[in-house]
């Protein structure tokens, strides 16, 4: 892959099920939600930054599980893999409930929640079969995805600026907000869900292996991507809030398609419909190729089984791609039923509760980089990555913190229930004298 196809991942993997159904999300904080907005935005750019140094430092497949394990040893490698694995199944479970939302637009016949959830589910193993065939299969489809994704979101948020409401995102008085809490409370959640659209920023750092020119392909990639997918979603999320009003966006479950009925008419609300569902499919398309990659280098180091390091003919990971897709199927006939955004609303929390925790111990592993191994890095450079990493810790704990009580109440039961998997592959490993980490 090199930088258009590395770009298109990043950018394709953020833009999805979090900037079409997040209006929905953010309707009831009203113009609160902008604080979340510039929060997450820098916050995303920061951790963009870090990433970019790492792979300069070390352009290991797997991404965040070789920074950590490289940083920390192989007992944290594998609790970062771990958890950024179980991140990605749970994305890839809110982006095929968003999809199903979006068709619902041209087969209402899909509100039925049977007809719903299998229609999530052959979307997944779609995804599955595409990646299956390989990484050039993948690059093409995912190319064509991405470039016809930001389409109607171009088109929605540069034609909401003239039909823009300011009233519609007023601040609300603090008894109305979500949840009970304060301002800040209110910020905090606004933040993370933000932070949502932002997980995966991090994606071509993970498959390094299949990169041209890695060191210097990821972090252009991963900077560049960010900085786009930061763009976009200010420009358009806001429009559609300013376009609808929040007691009609809070129902919605295609707010952009209805933000395009209102400002182009009954044709307006298909085509955008019908790019959400292109936008979905491309990230779904993306993080299924994730879903196979992160076990993938793990299994290779002997933390998790070796049947997941196994490669087809096609060169990827077929194994791990198989069982997580098992996984995300799962997750969604267990969480598939109820009303949409308000499931929505829970993966989402709980993916990106997932998913900062790797963000976590990327940033703590360049400082650990800058502290153990200062050689590596110019002296002009080490106060400025002390910065960097040091913020990138402290926005991520902090994102960790708006995620809620019980989205970090499931996700440390999540990670601590891979630590038996961990200790019994270190037994089998001494067992059949396999050399681990």
């Amino acid at each position: 892959m090199g930088f258009w196809t590395c770009s298109a991942l990043v950018v394709g993997n953020m833009i999805g099920s979090g900037v079409f159904l997040l209006p929905s999300a953010l309707a009831a904080f009203g113009g609160l939600s902008l604080f979340g907005w510039l929060i997450s935005s820098a916050g995303a750019v920061i951790l963009a930054l870090t990433f970019a140094r790492l792979s300069r430092l070390n352009p290991s497949a797997g991404g965040p599980y070789a920074y950590t394990r490289d940083g920390f040893g192989a007992f944290a490698g594998y609790l970062c893999a771990w958890t950024y694995w179980k991140a990605a199944w749970i994305g890839n479970a809110a982006i095929s409930v968003t999809l199903v939302g979006y068709l619902q637009v041209f087969f209402p016949a899909l509100r039925d929640p049977t007809l719903a959830i299998g229609t999530a589910i052959a979307a997944i193993w779609l995804c599955t079969l595409i990646n299956l065939r390989g990484i050039g299969a993948f690059g093409v489809v995912q190319n064509i995805l991405t470039a016809l994704k930001l389409v109607p979101l171009l088109l929605i948020g540069i034609l909401g600026w003239f039909s823009f409401h300011p009233e519609y995102l007023r601040i609300p008085p603090v008894e109305d907000l979500p949840g009970g809490g304060g301002y800040a409370t209110a910020i905090a959640t606004t933040a993370a869900l933000t932070l949502w659209s932002f997980i995966g920023l991090e994606s071509a750092t993970v498959p390094a292996e299949h990169v041209k020119d890695p060191k210097r392909t990821i972090p252009r990639a991963t900077i560049f991507g960010t900085v786009v997918a930061a763009a976009v979603y200010i420009l358009s999320i806001t429009a559609v809030q300013g376009v609808l009003p929040p007691d009609v966006l809070m129902r919605s479950t295609a707010p952009f398609a209805d933000a395009a009925q209102v400002l182009l008419g009954p044709w307006g609300y298909y085509f955008v419909a019908g790019g959400a569902v292109i936008a979905c499919l491309g990230a779904l398309n993306g993080w299924v190729l994730l879903q196979g990659q992160i076990p993938m280098a793990t299994a290779r180091d002997g933390l998790l089984p070796e049947s997941l390091a196994k490669v087809n003919k096609h060169n990827v990971p077929a194994h791990g791609l198989l069982v997580s897709g098992v996984l995300v199927t799962l997750l969604v006939l267990i969480d598939g039923q109820g009303d949409l955004v308000e499931v929505f609303n829970v993966i989402i929390l709980l993916g990106t509760m997932t998913g900062v925790v790797p963000y976590a111990f990327c940033t703590a592993a360049l400082l650990q980089f800058l502290a153990v191994k200062p050689e590596a890095f110019k002296p002009r450079e080490r106060g400025l990555l002390v910065a960097i990493g040091s913020l990138g810790f402290v926005y991520s704990m902090w994102a960790l913190y708006g995620t809620g009580q019980q989205a970090i109440f499931w996700g440390f039961l999540v990670l601590m229930a891979g630590i038996p998997l961990y200790t019994w592959r270190q037994w089998r490993n001494r067992v059949h004298g396999v050399a681990t980490l």
